[in-house]
């Protein structure tokens, strides 16, 4: 089957646990005010790929792996194109390796649960704490995700949660108190991340003509991450 990918990465080793080659899905369904990678969000764009070459791209950084390591596949937004990520998987668990999904859980249909059967890890991006929040900055429903999220809990996945943690915007113990209350009572969370806002994106909206929308809060220092990661209470 083939899939549309917008690129990879050899031996990543911040998407999961260990050593882990990375795919990055083409196309997007939602518009996050803070997105790195508009040239992700169109469907049409990226490079076709058989589900079997991109396989077989993955078995040379094999060895890299350990015991910890395997393949993530990102996006983009992964679940939009489920079967070909599921039939990537089925190969990586016959070949033995472990598999994650990072994804925003904003979708859930037949196809996709059948994808999370075969997923080892979801890492799952929580972008904004509240509904209001999150429809007002990644035109999206934070209620989708938290259907998601139960289904996760339900087929006992284990379970990474994410959150960009942008400076002068959600670096405060409220959003934190938010978030808590919305991953309380799901025994599937193993991990709760923090991720700093960064802005390398700058150049690649210069070069589409975009505007970034976030353009004007400044990159969030470490010990602002450290601080609040210490309040999380999953």
């Amino acid at each position: 089957m083939k899939g549309r990918i917008h690129s990879y990465q050899t031996l990543g080793t911040l998407d999961g646990p260990g050593v882990r080659f990375v795919v990055f899905m083409q196309g997007c369904n939602i518009r996050c005010a803070y997105c790195h990678n508009p040239d992700t969000w169109e469907l049409t764009g990226g490079q076709e790929i058989e589900a079997d070459d991109l396989f077989q791209k993955i078995l040379r950084y094999k060895a890299y792996f350990g015991k910890e390591g395997g393949v993530t596949v990102s996006g983009g937004e992964a679940i939009l194109q489920p079967l070909f990520v599921r039939e990537l998987f089925c190969l990586c668990h016959k070949a033995g390796i472990h598999t994650a999904l990072d994804t925003s859980g904003n979708l859930l249909n037949e196809p996709i649960k059948q994808l999370l059967d075969v997923t080892d890890l979801v890492l799952l991006d929580i972008k904004m704490a509240s509904e209001e929040d999150y429809r007002a900055y990644t035109k999206a429903s934070l209620k989708s995700v938290l259907t998601f999220l139960q289904q996760l809990e339900d087929k006992r996945i284990p379970t990474w949660i994410r959150q960009v943690i942008v400076a002068g915007f959600n670096d405060t113990p409220e959003n934190i108190h938010k978030l808590n209350g919305l991953i309380k009572g799901h025994s599937c969370i193993q991990k709760v991340e923090l991720l700093p806002f960064r802005k390398l994106c700058l150049e690649k909206y210069n070069e589409m003509g975009l505007a970034f929308p976030f353009a004007k809060y400044e990159e969030t220092p470490q010990a602002t991450i450290a601080a609040l990661s210490a309040l999380i209470k999953p």
